[in-house]
């Protein structure tokens, strides 16, 4: 694995909140080339405190500030990648601070990574209450997570997405052109991963099967108390199921 200082850098991000008891959410930036165009938007990532440990799903670097931050909720655990997209950060967490690092069944890797732990449905969990749900039907692995708290809350990559609006962490390039390829609507699923990965109606059929209130996505902000309602909608939209 690379050493930490020919790890990608941390990148401009705010301040970790606690969006639910136990549960932190932050947003940053993402920097990236994508069918051969440089793409420039924010992202997210969620901590989980189970007792005195973290997980961080979706991880993202954060500047030394962010990581004292950080520091002071708990041992820095567990890193989860459940999108095959987001893995520019794991390898930083797993070196700096030998945290676990999960992922699912075939996902590619940067830096030379090695899950310590296949993340799967019916499986080992990285935190108490926690439930994996897994695509069957796209083209690179994808999960959700279940978190068992507050009536139930998914921890989504790109397969689901609340991009309301976008923010400071754009560049006008990627603002408009992101706009202009749907990114921008309530309770979405993410349209590079549709184009990408082709789910069929089946999967989204059972994640809504799941109890759950709210969602926090990897992209977006946190949607509470009418998540189920609003990606059933967006299925009915997408599918006509």
């Amino acid at each position: 694995m690379d050493a930490l200082h020919e790890l990608p850098p941390a990148l401009p991000h705010g301040e970790i909140e606690e969006v639910f008891p136990d549960v932190f959410f932050v947003t940053g930036t993402m920097k990236t080339v994508l069918m051969d165009a440089p793409w420039h938007f924010s992202r997210n990532m969620t901590v989980v405190r189970d007792g005195s440990d973290l997980t961080l799903v979706n991880p993202m670097r954060l500047d030394e500030a962010g990581l004292e931050k950080l520091e002071s909720l708990g041992r820095i655990a567990h890193v989860v990648q459940i999108g095959s997209l987001h893995d520019r950060d794991n390898a930083f967490y797993k070196l700096r601070y030998g945290a676990t690092f999960w992922a699912p069944p075939g996902t590619q890797h940067a830096y030379g990574l090695v899950p310590d732990k296949v993340l799967k449905p019916d499986s080992e969990v990285p935190f108490e209450g926690c439930t994996v749900f897994a695509f069957e039907t796209t083209r690179m692995p994808e999960c959700v997570l279940r978190i068992d708290r507050a009536g139930g809350i998914l921890v989504a990559c790109d397969a689901l997405q609340n991009w309301v609006e976008p923010n400071e962490y754009f560049s006008d390039e990627s603002r408009e052109m992101m706009r202009g390829m749907g990114f921008f609507q309530p309770a979405n699923f993410g349209p590079l991963f549709m184009q990408v990965n082709q789910p069929k109606v089946g999967d989204y059929a059972r994640l809504g099967a799941m109890p759950y209130r709210h969602a926090l996505c990897g992209h977006g902000t946190p949607l509470r108390d009418t998540a189920a309602e609003a990606y059933a909608e967006r299925a009915r939209q997408v599918f006509g199921a």
